[in-house]
């Protein structure tokens, strides 16, 4: 899709046409040909059908990462994959919004998610994009949902930051030949990012981010969504509260722990025998090293210092870990194992696993599975050990 063909179907016709275009996608279950040949007749313009069509298909997929807003939306296929999920980016925003700037420049805006996202949470934003059709579709989403906010084709590097109140980077980590993980190899590269974050910046990176390359007084935020490690993200001294954070967003709201929450910073880790209950720490508290929060908050220590698993002998809920309560202890050996599931009548199971060398696909097939019993197995090590436990989820 050019930019003439989006601002063609930004007319009334076009809006018509997309009306159409997501009821016969919706009718053909999603099944290209069917639809294709409702839109077709609809409108004779094979460009403009495909991209009425491709739009529909689009927001489909969209309402994953934009819900109730994706229906209104513009998109391309690789700049929608790239968006953040709008829970993840309304938090950010929130965050940013706090600390009261005068305004924000999104360098690198795509379609605009983070644009909505600020212009919601009440922040004058501005973004620049390098690709037309990206910012032609930014602009129309801001119309479209009602909110302010001005967007331009620019290079980002040529964009002098320091008259915003904030500067926000989502620099570009896919390559010719996939994904980037050296950060010199990111559009903006990282001496762009460095220099953002010793101003105003804010600037979201990959969840695998190594710690070491992290500059000093620069607090690095993991965010998980629905149990998934969605980003991290990097704010510069001036909005930084801490030097480490996990934020965890689920149905319940949202959640954050920091290395403040840690009484085991600098000191050797808790490591302990196995309790009657077991925490799985979510993502973002694994990738901010805050498992010894999680730990000090249940009252309990690690299985093994080099795995995170959580074990106590007390029983909380916490937003931090999915919680387990320990049914027994079974054979780690795959045959034993085996006969010890058939004595159960387990037929259904469920296997996680840390710090082994177990693919539970493969195992779950070996492990030849039959009755009507359902069950959890964990698999990881004790001290050292191999050890596989059943457990029950609460």
């Amino acid at each position: 899709m050019d930019v003439s063909t989006l601002e063609w179907l930004l007319t009334d016709a076009g809006r018509d046409l997309l009306e159409v275009a997501m009821g016969a996608y919706v009718d053909a279950a999603g099944d290209p040909v069917r639809a294709a040949t409702a839109v077709r007749k609809a409108e004779p313009d094979p460009e403009r059908a495909a991209a009425a069509l491709t739009q529909a298909e689009l927001r489909t997929r969209a309402v994953a990462k934009f819900g109730d807003l994706a229906p209104h939306m513009f998109f391309t296929p690789d700049a929608l994959e790239q968006a953040t999920r709008l829970r993840v980016a309304d938090h950010r925003a929130a965050r940013l919004a706090a600390a009261q700037p005068t305004s924000v420049i999104d360098l690198g805006c795509g379609i605009g998610g983070d644009l909505i996202a600020f212009a919601r949470a009440g922040l004058t934003a501005a973004g620049v994009d390098l690709d037309p059709v990206r910012v032609a579709a930014a602009r129309a989403n801001l119309a479209a949902l009602g909110l302010p906010g001005a967007v331009e084709v620019a290079d980002v590097a040529a964009i002098d930051p320091s008259g915003f109140g904030a500067a926000f980077a989502d620099p570009a980590r896919r390559g010719a030949r996939g994904r980037v993980f050296d950060v010199d190899g990111w559009t903006p590269p990282w001496p762009f990012v460095l220099d953002l974050l010793a101003g105003r910046g804010v600037v979201k990176v990959a969840p695998g981010i190594p710690h070491d390359v992290i500059p000093e007084g620069v607090e690095a935020e993991w965010v998980s969504d629905g149990g998934d490690v969605k980003e991290a993200v990097l704010w510069a001294p001036v909005f930084a509260t801490t030097d480490r954070r996990a934020t965890v967003i689920g149905d319940g709201g949202l959640a954050t722990l920091t290395d403040e929450d840690d009484p085991f910073t600098g000191l050797a880790r808790p490591v302990r025998e196995l309790g009657g209950f077991l925490y799985e720490p979510d993502g973002a508290v694994i990738r901010a090293g805050l498992v010894t929060a999680v730990a000090a908050g249940v009252d309990g220590g690690l299985l093994d210092e080099h795995i995170a698993y959580v074990t106590s002998d007390s029983s909380f809920r916490t937003p931090f870990a999915r919680s387990y309560r320990v049914l027994e202890e079974v054979p780690y050996r795959e045959k034993p194992l085996k006969a010890a599931l058939r004595e159960r009548s387990i037929g259904s199971l469920t296997i996680k696993k840390r710090g082994v060398e177990v693919v539970p696909e493969q195992l779950r097939k070996r492990l030849d599975l039959r009755g009507d019993n359902t069950a959890t197995l964990v698999m990881t090590r004790v001290a050292g050990s191999g050890t596989a436990l059943l457990v029950e989820p609460f």
